[in-house]
């Protein structure tokens, strides 16, 4: 199925280098140089593309030239609107040149959200606590993407100053591709957390890795995050005070999970109950749980647009970002402060959340 998927791909990008190239082929501009007896653009256009991958890589590579053609098309239809309407007939090499400049634009905002994290508030009210409670979620970090272990750590003296009764990472610390020294750094750097009540974690579908490239097992950086005062949670239940009780869920793509009506079923309701959950894929279940928040990640605020918006309108996810209620059941997604692989957020924020719980 992969393997599928992947070759699909590869046929729909490649149908995408076709069609840019023509674009390229059609413009003013390329006409003037192939006068000139310069006679095959496509090395032109493969030369850009090499420079690019020079720059940043292959993944991004691919970002960049979905939404260089992306932006052409919708410039195509428009000039094509506007010479039907007004009558104007509207050369190719403009709508080509804009689409480069707006492309350009739009990828240096990409890659200033991804970079730029900042911090995300809400609150809430509740019957159930006796005094206010704040919550501090991290989630998505996925280490040396865009931040680094040493620049993790001042997010953390940051987070410090919120004075939060408890720290919740929800998954995707890690990933395939963070490095050792990376990993260490990041780890170490949980433990300058002050909190009142502690630090929590639950794994999400990179932590534990897909391709088995890492110089590190699972079982070194669950020890390590333990050494380093974290609370690892797989399926776990824990009372933080009298009246509000943690449950930290494994993730979604774990065979063996627990239901959250099991791991419910022995909580008192009149307490305030906190889930942790890395992929917002069970929200229907945990509504009817009677839980009263849900904290995911995952999405990355859905990335780039619209792909949050599709993977909730085909049933991939249930939300993809920020504050939404079902029942008496909070949920909140957070975009996270980094991404897997991609250097780029067009579609979201990078963030830290904080949420105060308020009587």
């Amino acid at each position: 199925m992969l393997y599928l998927v992947l070759i699909s791909f590869l046929i729909v990008f490649g149908l995408i280098v076709f069609y840019l190239i023509k674009q390229v082929n059609k413009s003013y501009f390329m006409k003037k140089i192939i006068n000139k007896k310069i006679k095959h653009s496509i090395i032109i256009f493969i030369l850009l593309i090499i420079g690019i991958f020079l720059f940043i890589s292959m993944t991004n590579t691919v970002i960049v030239i979905m939404h260089l053609f992306v932006i052409l098309l919708l410039l195509n239809f428009l000039f094509y609107i506007i010479k039907k309407v007004f009558k104007k007939n509207i050369k190719y090499n403009y709508s080509l040149i804009l689409s480069i400049f707006l492309t350009t634009i739009y990828m240096i905002y990409g890659y200033y959200s991804v970079n730029n994290i900042v911090q995300t508030n809400y609150t809430l009210f509740t019957n159930k606590i006796d005094s206010n409670f704040r919550i501090i979620q991290i989630a998505d970090t996925h280490m040396g993407t865009t931040i680094s272990g040493d620049e993790f750590k001042n997010y953390i003296l940051k987070i410090n100053e919120l004075n939060p009764d408890i720290v919740v990472i929800t998954g995707d610390f890690i990933d395939d591709d963070t490095s050792y020294e990376d990993m260490i750094k990041s780890c170490n750097a949980l433990n300058l957390l002050k909190t009142k009540y502690g630090v929590y974690f639950v794994y999400g579908n990179h932590d534990k890795g897909y391709f088995n490239n890492r110089k590190y097992t699972k079982e070194e950086f669950k020890n390590l995050l333990i050494e380093n005062n974290v609370n690892v949670f797989e399926d776990s239940i824990v009372d933080i005070t009298d009246n509000i009780v943690l449950i930290g869920r494994q993730d979604h793509q774990v065979s063996n999970r627990l239901s959250i009506k099991d791991l419910t079923k022995d909580i008192d309701k009149s307490k305030y109950i906190i889930v942790l959950d890395h992929q917002p894929r069970d929200f229907k279940q945990e509504s009817e749980a009677n839980v009263d928040l849900v904290l995911s990640g995952h999405t990355h605020g859905g990335q780039f647009i619209p792909i949050g918006q599709l993977s909730v309108l085909l049933g991939i996810n249930d939300g993809y970002y920020g504050l939404s209620k079902i029942n008496n059941t909070n949920f909140i997604i957070t975009s996270g402060m980094s991404n897997w692989a991609f250097k780029f957020k067009t579609g979201c924020i990078s963030e830290y959340v904080v949420i105060d719980i308020k009587k």
